[in-house]
């Protein structure tokens, strides 16, 4: 766990996730409304949200493939990120990060950079040197992954759906960093 003057930092177990299901479902959402594209389109509802993590995220939780983060600004979950390390034989040094979502009310305080420093210090400790994302092409997060040392590898277009239901396709950046070894 870490801790800023006003954000706390956690991972959250099974348990966590399944009894604060609603408040992440809540955050979610309100990432989904204000035109986050994580993979959903509006229209959205708190309970579409919940059921992402309930039936999606839990059970990998569960499994032991998956590590989700959490920011709280006092009580209130603020932000939080998932890593995806449950990879093949052959990949046991890499892991995926996915969803990181901050509340947009609680955006342009930092609170993504401090996830992203723990989800990269949970990555080192699991052994994993090598972190991949993805990223809607433009979006506000592509400079924050850039000045965080992400590099791109390229531009799929046309990946996704634009998040407000319309027939417009977003292109997506596959983005990857490479971390340094923990000193011994």
């Amino acid at each position: 766990m870490t801790t800023d003057s006003q954000v706390t930092l956690a991972i959250l177990s099974a348990d966590d996730i399944a009894a604060l299901a609603g408040e992440l479902g809540a955050l979610l959402h309100a990432c989904v409304q204000a035109g986050a594209s994580v993979n959903f389109v509006l229209p959205y509802s708190p309970q579409d949200g919940q059921a992402f993590w309930t039936g999606k995220v839990l059970p990998a939780v569960r499994a032991g493939g998956r590590a989700v983060l959490v920011a709280r600004t006092g009580a209130r979950i603020a932000g939080t990120v998932q890593l995806a390390y449950d990879t093949p034989p052959n990949q046991p040094h890499r892991a995926e990060v996915s969803k990181l979502l901050v509340h947009p009310d609680a955006r342009r305080r930092g609170i993504a950079r401090l996830l992203m420093a723990e989800l990269e210090r949970l990555a080192q400790s699991l052994g994993r040197s090598l972190l991949t994302l993805d990223t809607r092409t433009g979006d506000s997060a592509e400079p924050l992954y850039t000045s965080l040392g992400y590099h791109t590898v390229g531009v799929i277009p046309g990946y996704c759906r634009d998040p407000f239901g319309q027939d417009r396709l977003d292109s997506t950046t596959i983005m990857y960093k490479v971390l340094s070894r923990p000193a011994a």
